[in-house]
């Protein structure tokens, strides 16, 4: 690809932010619901979720496949924690698209978005909560297993393409090769190219995450992001991005705007946390409590 890829700064992104007004309630910052988490990797749905918490979602639900999960995250009690089945048929959520001959006028919660697959595994559970996830209205969030289960299953993806609610994925290179049917060298050396195919077949928005991630919006335009370092490289970045994504969205963005404001927050944090010498060893938690701290100066 040789035409210039333009690059998102922050004047860009902060464009999309909106002060909140002095009456504001829980209720205006929309409903995020995190699925995933299966034995021994429960972590993962809580990092997503603890980072839509922090980027101001009004509410967030994780579901966890587990069958030892927690009850409560002791380190944020305000997350509210079910098992994974029972969370997609709740109220949080929205129901299914109505069948022909059903009634339509059922209450939907404001700016509902369903991240999905962080921790997930790829049993037979979690194929068939990423097929009932598919067919909500909710806005969807798709990473991590849930991309590895859409590698395997044409029919899934199908569902996808045909969904009318905003769908966002957000692959490393190698579940982006998986998804394409090539090899991850392949995908690296021609990372447009490859972002923007995934967004075509699929028909949702993408990033192709890497150093200088690749942002491709539903409409086919490509961003490349320079914020982030290799302190990044570490476990969890992904699922904080992804949290990130789905609280964007919550709180009344589009999926192009939330995918370009949570990709660059989310390396403009890793550079904050390099600038304090804390590069080798940085957690995916830092990043988010740093996210946090810039959004709110961004936003002022």
């Amino acid at each position: 690809m040789s035409k210039r890829i333009p690059v998102i700064s922050q004047k860009q992104v902060t464009a999309f932010l909106k002060p909140r007004p002095r009456d504001s309630h829980k209720g205006q910052f929309g409903t995020v619901a995190i699925i995933g988490g299966a034995a021994g990797m429960v972590g993962a749905p809580l990092l997503a979720a603890r980072a839509a918490l922090k980027m101001g979602a009004g509410a967030v639900h994780v579901g966890l496949l587990a069958s030892n999960a927690p009850a409560v995250d002791m380190l944020q009690p305000e997350l509210m924690l079910h098992n994974a089945t029972d969370l997609l048929r709740s109220r949080p959520l929205p129901n299914p698209l109505p069948q022909a001959g059903e009634g339509a006028n059922v209450k939907h919660a404001f700016h509902s978005v369903l991240a999905i697959g962080c921790g997930m595994g790829r049993d037979l559970a979690a194929h068939k909560l990423l097929h009932d996830a598919l067919k909500l209205e909710a806005a969807l969030v798709l990473d991590a297993d849930a991309l590895n289960i859409l590698a395997l299953r044409p029919d899934l993806c199908t569902l996808l393409i045909t969904r009318k609610a905003a769908s966002v994925i957000t692959p490393h290179p190698g579940e982006a090769a998986r998804l394409l049917g090539r090899s991850t060298e392949e995908v690296q050396a021609a990372r447009p190219e490859a972002a923007q195919e995934l967004a075509k077949r699929l028909r949702c928005a993408v990033v192709l995450k890497g150093a200088d991630s690749l942002c491709v919006t539903r409409d086919g335009a490509i961003h490349v992001n320079k914020t982030g370092n290799p302190g990044m490289s570490g476990p969890g970045m992904g699922d904080v991005l992804t949290g990130m994504i789905a609280a964007f969205i919550a709180q009344g963005l589009d999926e192009d705007q939330a995918l370009l404001l949570a990709v660059h927050l989310h390396g403009a944090a890793g550079d904050a946390l390099a600038q304090q010498l804390a590069t080798i060893g940085m957690s995916a938690t830092e990043v988010t409590e740093w996210a946090r701290w810039l959004l709110n100066q961004w936003l002022k």
